[in-house]
């Protein structure tokens, strides 16, 4: 994509932000406008947000210092919106804010990566509270009694079912049978699209089914589009939005691919430790972005489009790479302290205002 398309692009996807975020556009003394997700990433000593070596909640997936991790440069960069000031994360803020209130992201392991960001966050502010534990698969909770907070994690690949029938695993891409445990949530942050690109032994499917219609395989990106057009219109027909906030996260991106950094030699994101230098502005987006961004714009309910994606490309430096417990290359997921804190960051921020 050139130079000029990826500024168009861009502006059309700011104007989309604001049409479906209102809420994200802050006015400013100066009687400027506040986009949180337009900005840069800045070096700040005062950063990481915590240690993470002293939260005891941190996956093996996502512990990039427990194993191995020796530069921590990664650590150091904020999050700088162009127009104004992102507050620092403040956990017995948070904590107060939403007493006696449930928190619960839906997705695939980019949603638990967030989770577990939040979770750190959180334990880091108030190390002493009294945290019960619960649940498993799908669903793990975590519940901060002296505040009556749950934060809790749905794992789903798809939003969309698969079950298991004679001919096999069937992806349905027109049912969602779980919406009746998420609904009730006073916050719900969705997610999916790692799982809608994998094939052979990683394919967790066998059919796909529209209706009566099932085919043994179709084009994915049709396929995403149909499965979060089921997700919204299960939104505008069961999801109260005046009760239960709902915010859909970006496509969270991968970097296993040099020109990304002007660097096409280059085939992962192992010897990062930098963010890419300039604004989040200049950068293309992943064709699914544009997909979500459609499907969005046709929700009546009220539905925040929690748009990470072209901040977190800046962060080629982010990804765990061998340092993690299985010790392959995973330029996926995100460094848990590190990118995801600014997510919870800039969610605290959407939620609030």
């Amino acid at each position: 994509m050139g130079f000029e398309m990826r500024v168009c692009a861009w502006i059309a996807m700011t104007i989309l932000v604001i049409y479906l975020s209102p809420c994200l556009c802050l006015e400013e003394t100066n009687g400027g406008i506040c986009n949180l997700y337009e900005g840069s990433w800045v070096y700040d000593k005062t950063y990481p947000l915590y240690d993470s070596s002293t939260c005891p909640h941190i996956r093996g997936e996502y512990d990039c210092l427990k194993y191995g991790r020796v530069d921590k440069e990664y650590l150091k960069y904020r999050w700088q919106p162009s127009n104004c000031n992102l507050t620092r994360f403040d956990g017995k803020s948070f904590l107060t804010k939403f007493k006696g209130k449930q928190i619960m992201f839906v997705g695939d392991s980019v949603s638990l990566n967030q989770w577990q960001s939040l979770i750190c966050l959180l334990h880091s502010s108030v190390p002493q509270a009294t945290v019960i534990q619960q649940g498993g698969d799908p669903i793990k909770n975590y519940t901060f009694q002296d505040y009556e907070v749950s934060i809790s994690v749905f794992h789903t690949t798809y939003l969309v079912d698969i079950e298991v029938e004679k001919i096999g695993r069937v992806l349905k891409l027109d049912s969602i049978k779980n919406g009746n445990l998420w609904k009730n949530m006073d916050v719900l942050v969705f997610n999916t699209w790692l799982w809608w690109y994998r094939r052979g032994p990683k394919q967790p499917w066998d059919y796909i089914q529209i209706g009566d219609k099932i085919v043994k395989d179709m084009d994915r990106m049709e396929a995403f589009r149909t499965g979060l057009t089921t997700w919204a219109n299960w939104v505008d027909n069961e999801v109260d939005t005046n009760k239960t906030k709902v915010l859909f996260q970006g496509i969270s991106p991968m970097h296993y691919n040099g020109t990304q950094w002007q660097e096409p030699g280059v085939t992962n994101c192992a010897k990062e430790t930098t963010p890419i230098n300039g604004s989040s502005s200049l950068l293309g987006l992943p064709p699914a972005s544009y997909v979500l961004q459609s499907v969005l714009q046709n929700v009546t309910k009220s539905v925040q489009l929690f748009n990470i994606t072209a901040l977190s490309e800046l962060r080629k430096d982010g990804h765990p790479s061998s340092h993690n417990i299985f010790h392959g290359m995973d330029c996926t997921h995100w460094c848990v302290g590190g990118v995801p804190d600014t997510w919870n960051e800039i969610l605290y921020a959407s939620i609030v205002n």
